[in-house]
């Protein structure tokens, strides 16, 4: 019992702290903390990553630190996931000697974290925390829904999902999520945006769920007491800003 209060203790602490940070990036909203904060973030991550997916390369962090680095320049961050793959797919075909392996971060979690740049750069502060409290709420409602009346699986990869947790989740981040849209927006735009946004976390949230089960590992890493890694609290992220940001561009 009392491991069980120290953790929920510990778990709390550093969610309270990490509520601080964000509100006071967001006070802030200045490009370069914003730019400076994903990026650092972006680094944890990419380490986490190399253990779920067995790599072992320094290269990775060379290549990541110089794309963030060129990023904060570039009109269009999310352009240079391309770029950086004709990069490796060049360097690939040239030497006939590059860990094949090393492609994945670029995907997961680095195209992401860009695309949460560019979203911050096409919209704003507004749009990331919009986004925040989206995959948050679906989350949420997910979690307690789930405890509440769940009773059908949702899938074979998290077995602690309940379908009825999921539709709970979505519906609580859809609606309650679209008052925090972007004010220009009309209400069916800002559902429609949550809407999608809401679905994509919860399978962003599926993907790490499923990379962690195939290293064999509880959690992505250790940098969050109580919580995990970086990727344990940003998985649902790193999909929903993707479609976030595409949903945007279409409709606004």
């Amino acid at each position: 019992m009392s491991n069980l209060i120290s953790s929920s203790s510990t778990r709390i602490k550093t969610a309270i702290a990490l509520v601080l940070v964000l509100l006071i990036i967001g006070y802030i909203d200045s490009y370069f903390v914003t730019w400076l904060f994903l990026g650092s973030l972006l680094i944890i991550a990419i380490k986490e990553s190399t253990k779920l997916f067995h790599i072992q390369s320094t290269q990775l962090f060379v290549y990541s630190t110089i794309l963030w680095a060129v990023a904060y320049f570039y009109q269009d961050p999310e352009d240079l996931v391309f770029i950086l793959g004709m990069i490796y797919a060049a360097i690939l075909a040239y030497t006939q000697n590059l860990n094949k392996k090393i492609f994945l971060p670029l995907l997961y979690p680095t195209a992401s974290f860009l695309f949460l740049l560019a979203l911050y750069k096409d919209f704003g502060m507004q749009s990331l925390l919009w986004l925040l409290v989206v995959v948050a709420l679906t989350d949420t409602a997910a979690y307690f829904v789930g405890k509440g009346i769940g009773k059908t699986k949702f899938c074979k990869t998290s077995p602690n999902k309940t379908l009825e947790g999921v539709i709970g989740g979505i519906l609580f981040g859809s609606l309650i999520g679209s008052i925090f849209a972007l004010n220009d927006l009309t209400f069916i735009q800002s559902l429609l945006i949550s809407f999608i946004s809401s679905v994509a976390s919860v399978f962003g949230d599926l993907f790490e769920s499923y990379l962690k089960r195939e290293a064999k590992v509880k959690d992505s890493g250790s940098f969050l007491p109580g919580h995990g890694g970086i990727l344990d609290r940003t998985d649902g992220y790193l999909f929903a800003s993707i479609i976030m940001l595409i949903g945007l561009r279409v409709i606004a």
